[in-house]
């Protein structure tokens, strides 16, 4: 779930980033360097970038959802060093390609379900509003987690439920869900929050027991974890030295995987013991910034999703600076 937190009034959002400002003081080193927002949202990372950005700089903006897409091109018409690409940050080679950018300076990702799609009951994003069971990022791209679940076998229910809620009562949902659809279809939120509850034995104290398979449905159904994974691989070989790659994760599943990829590059290819190798093939090109960060209490009491936040950084080493050392 990402950071932002709206009230809503017609189209318009007013929203803050969680780790706004430190997010962008660790992403933006070169005032006249390209940089990439890959969850562009309703641009609250992106405008204090472009306020960072010197008249040479660029930033480049994702984002599947077209009402994002909608607030990207009106900054367009506002400020000239920002174009946007309608997609997956996953397309970051594509997008990149297409703007003959070789390098990076930067990439921020701000992971998941921005708070507009989530407050919105269309969307279908959360238990706590009744509407249609979708789920979907982009609209316009298929399936809707309706017809997923009203088509997919007990098994794979199950397997997602578990891979990417880590629900440990997924087979009883599975099972509930596969002889409810029999019945009717489930195309509401509601319905399936009241199936979940129902199947779910055990009640955990202050957490709805939906909570675990709308995420896992959600994930899947937006291939997050799959499309993180490419984007994560495409930027770490198109930072130029000295860029940095940004994130901002908010579920565990997301975490582990961003702490894991990062921590693998920090310490370099491991080599078969009795190879003999100089000192800078034993040196990895990338090193860790600090440690991982957490929104303040401040924040968190301002907005209550920024308390499962975490921002992790890594950066390539830029070698001819002398003076840069490994963390």
């Amino acid at each position: 779930m990402t950071s932002e937190h709206n009230q809503k009034d017609g189209a318009d959002y007013a929203h803050r980033s969680v780790l706004l400002d430190s997010a962008v003081d660790y992403l933006v080193g070169d005032p006249d360097g390209r940089y990439v927002d890959g969850t562009f949202g309703r641009g609250g990372h992106s405008r204090l970038i472009l306020e960072r950005l010197g008249p040479n700089g660029h930033l480049l903006g994702f984002d599947k959802d077209p009402e994002a897409i909608r607030v990207a091109e009106a900054l367009t018409a506002e400020d000239p060093r920002f174009s946007w690409f309608h997609g997956s940050f996953a397309e970051l080679a594509l997008a990149m390609a297409r703007r003959d950018w070789d390098e990076i300076d930067g990439l921020l990702l701000d992971l998941g379900v921005s708070s507009p799609q989530l407050d919105d009951p269309s969307r279908g994003f959360s238990f706590m509003r009744d509407g249609p069971l979708d789920m979907r990022m982009n609209p316009h791209q298929s399936p809707s987690a309706a017809e997923w679940l009203a088509r997919a076998e007990e098994q794979e229910i199950a397997n997602v439920i578990w891979r990417y809620g880590e629900e440990r009562f997924s087979r009883r949902i599975a099972r509930l869900v596969v002889d409810r659809r029999q019945e009717a279809p489930i195309e509401t939120t509601r319905q399936l929050a009241e199936l979940v509850s129902e199947a779910v034995p055990k009640k955990e104290k202050h957490k709805h027991p939906a909570t675990r398979t709308f995420q896992a449905i959600r994930i899947y159904i937006n291939r997050e974890l799959e499309d993180l994974e490419i984007c994560l691989q495409a930027a770490a070989e198109r930072l130029a030295p000295g860029g940095r790659l940004v994130v901002i994760s908010f579920h565990s599943l997301e975490d582990r995987l961003v702490k894991r990829f990062m921590r693998g590059l920090a310490r370099g290819p491991k080599l078969p013991r009795g190879i003999p190798v100089t000192a800078d093939q034993e040196q990895s090109a990338f090193r860790l910034v600090g440690k991982a960060a957490k929104a303040g209490a401040e924040e968190v009491s301002d907005n209550v999703r920024a308390r499962s936040a975490v921002m992790r950084v890594l950066e390539r080493i830029d070698r001819s600076d002398k003076t840069q050392g490994s963390a």
